[in-house]
C-alpha cells in the first residue's frame, strides 16, 4: 500500500476548501442559493457596478466562480478552473478596490485571496489525488496553463477596463448633473 503523500494531501485540502468557496458563490448569483440573488438580481446589482451588459456579467461571474470552483475541488481541467476563478474573482477586486485592502471596511482583501489561491492551484496542479491525475494529465498540460492564464488575464483586463470606464462616465454625469442643478438654483442668498 502506497504511504499517503502530505504535498498530495495538502493540495486536495486547499483544492477543496477554495472550489467549495468559489462555487458557493457562483451558485448563489446563478442559482440564488445559499441566500444569493440568483442571476435575475445578480444581474441587476452587476449593473449598477458598472459591468454591462449586467445580464452577461452576472452569468460569466457566476460560471467562473462555481464552474471554476467544481473543477478546482475535482482536479478537472485545472489549469482552466484555476485561471477562470482568478478571472472572476479581478472582476470582485475591482468592485472592492475603492474599500482599501481590508475587507472589514468593504476592501478587496477576500476576492484577491481567493483569486490567487485559484491561481496557485492552477498553476501548481492538483496533485495525486485528482480528476487530472486520474486522467493522466490529458486536461492539465503546460501549454494549456500558458493558454488558459492568458485568456483568463485579457478577458479580465477587457472586462474590468469596460467596468472602469462606465464607472467614470457614470461619475462625471453625477457631477454634470449636479453642477447643472446648482446652475439653475442661482447664486446662494440672492434676491
Amino acid at each position: 500500500m502506497a504511504c499517503l503523500n502530505r504535498k498530495d494531501l495538502g493540495l486536495l485540502a486547499l483544492r477543496l476548501g477554495t472550489g467549495g468557496v468559489l462555487f458557493a458563490h457562483g451558485a448563489q448569483k446563478l442559482f440564488g442559493w445559499f441566500g444569493g440573488g440568483g442571476l435575475q438580481n445578480t444581474a441587476k446589482a452587476m449593473e449598477s457596478m458598472g459591468f454591462r451588459p449586467g445580464d452577461q456579467a452576472a452569468l460569466a461571474a457566476g460560471l467562473g466562480e462555481a464552474g471554476g470552483g467544481v473543477l478546482l475541488a475535482l482536479g478537472a481541467a485545472t489549469p482552466m478552473a484555476g485561471a477562470a476563478a482568478a478571472g472572476a474573482m479581478a472582476g470582485a477586486v475591482a468592485v472592492h478596490r475603492p474599500g482599501g485592502f481590508f475587507a472589514i471596511k468593504g476592501g478587496y482583501e477576500y476576492p484577491a485571496y481567493l483569486g490567487f489561491m485559484a491561481a496557485g492551484l492552477g498553476l501548481s496542479g492538483p496533485g495525486r489525488y485528482s480528476f487530472d491525475h486520474a486522467t493522466r494529465h490529458r486536461l492539465d498540460r503546460p501549454a494549456m496553463v500558458v493558454l488558459a492564464f492568458a485568456a483568463s488575464a485579457a478577458a479580465a483586463a477587457t472586462v474590468v477596463n469596460r467596468r472602469e470606464a462606465a464607472v467614470a462616465a457614470q461619475a462625471d454625469a453625477a457631477t454634470e448633473e449636479a453642477e447643472a442643478e446648482a446652475e439653475a438654483q442661482g447664486p446662494s442668498g440672492s434676491a
